[in-house]
């Protein structure tokens, strides 16, 4: 006879989060979302396939948006989600419809916009051709 072994289950604890940052990374082909405490620790988090778009759709602005406002407002209703730091990354369309999003929503205010997305310098001069 098999011996049962006893599930252990994960209590879930109960976060707070009255500030967090939220990471937006846009690329041409999706936006993906990611929410984190102050310290960076990742809270919540999803592209824009996890609020149904598919394809094409996925980069579109107001796919961001959907997903944006979904999230802020899970977290607003779960962790209690009072001001947020944005740090934004990439060329995607998706960066406005964020915004769109969390100024529509209320109650969830912006503290700071900080850009990250990388800017090409022209690299390094190139090695000279050899004179005959």
């Amino acid at each position: 006879m098999a011996k049962k072994v006893a599930k252990t289950t994960k209590k879930k604890k109960n976060i707070k989060l009255p500030a967090g940052k939220l990471y937006i990374n846009t690329t041409f082909n999706n936006t993906i979302i990611t929410l984190t405490d102050e310290k960076g620790n990742k809270v919540s988090g999803g592209g824009t396939g996890l609020v149904g778009f598919k394809g094409t759709k996925e980069s579109t602005p107001y796919a961001a948006e959907v997903l944006a406002s979904s999230m802020i407002k899970q977290a607003r209703d779960n962790f209690g989600l009072k001001e947020v730091g944005v740090i934004v990354e990439g060329l995607g369309m998706g960066r406005d419809g964020v915004f769109k999003a969390i100024n529509d929503l209320g109650g969830v205010s912006i503290n700071y916009i900080q850009e990250k997305t990388p800017i090409q310098f022209g690299g390094c001069k190139g090695v000279r051709p050899k004179r005959n």
